[in-house]
């Protein structure tokens, strides 16, 4: 198994595979001559100065922040370690009060053909699952939302192959049933591993569900639905991923003398806590 913590290195890698997952999202197939060893649930880096048809965008971007630098995005691998290397993107929409706007996810989601090339930097994040996972627990719970889904794909594909004593349940989050990533390649493990992994989807903006399959649930993630699913809360583990409140939203609020609004991140860990994880059994990866 790769070392907890490595620095995290330079590679050019080559487009080999564009798959469409939702109507902004993808997932780009990778390729390099040396690929750095990494862990289900990590992340690689793309700077977007590196992309020549940005550097008009850029420039007049860092202009208007006075000289302020365009971050760096993180993408988590969509791909677990014994598969081709993947990352899934998400087209990120502008929101008003962001200092950053979109400048890369487009670029990848709309305009990245086979046969690209761009260096990236990886791999990183503690966003796994410990090597001794089988001593730990039984049961691990996924809960995500929308691209938050990446990391625990990977998460899962890896485990289902090398943790034998584990079980799953993974509980995704979306607006419509069109919006949800990796449908297929979700049931697929499911179907692939019985009594192993068990798939529940969440839709919150779909009061329909004629025609869909009988795991699928109207509604956001609540408590109730939770103590339905996990019995078994004072040893399960929660791995969480999906939107969280950002920076400026925090900071906005502060001006204003108010609290922030709670999104999926900070909702769903007081609805775990509500009903008997304890912080230290549930690990969080936070998008927004």
């Amino acid at each position: 198994m790769p070392p907890e913590r490595t620095k995290p290195q330079t590679f050019e890698v080559v487009v080999t595979a564009v798959i469409r997952e939702t109507a902004d999202t993808v997932t780009l197939v990778l390729d390099a001559p040396e690929i750095p060893p990494y862990r289900a649930g990590q992340f690689l880096t793309i700077d977007p100065h590196v992309f020549p048809v940005l550097a008009a965008q850029i420039a007049y971007l860092e202009h208007l922040k006075g000289g302020k630098k365009e971050l760096v995005r993180a993408y988590s691998m969509a791909s677990a370690p014994h598969e081709p290397l993947a990352i899934t993107i998400k087209e990120e929409p502008y929101r008003p009060g962001d200092l950053h706007a979109p400048l890369l996810s487009p670029l990848l989601v709309h305009a990245t053909p086979v046969g690209a090339r761009f260096s990236v930097v990886g791999f990183t994040g503690p966003y796994t699952l410990p090597p001794d996972i089988e001593q730990r627990t039984d049961h691990v719970v996924h809960l995500v939302a929308g691209s938050g889904v990446v990391p625990n794909f990977s998460i899962v594909k890896d485990s289902l192959r090398n943790h034998p004593k584990l079980r799953h349940t993974f509980i995704d989050t979306n607006k419509t049933w069109d919006d949800i990533i990796f449908r297929e390649g979700l049931q697929r493990l499911v179907t692939e591993h019985p009594g192993r992994l068990r798939l529940v989807h969440t839709l919150t903006r779909q009061s329909d569900l004629a025609g869909l399959p009988p795991g699928v649930r109207q509604g956001r993630l609540t408590a109730e639905l939770l103590r339905e699913l996990i019995p078994d809360s004072g040893t399960a583990l929660a791995y969480l991923c999906g939107p969280a409140i950002a920076s400026w939203e925090r900071k906005k609020a502060l001006e204003a003398g108010t609290a922030p609004t709670p999104r999926f991140l900070e909702s769903t860990i007081a609805n775990l806590q509500s009903v008997g994880f304890t912080p230290a059994r549930i690990k969080r990866e936070a998008y927004g």
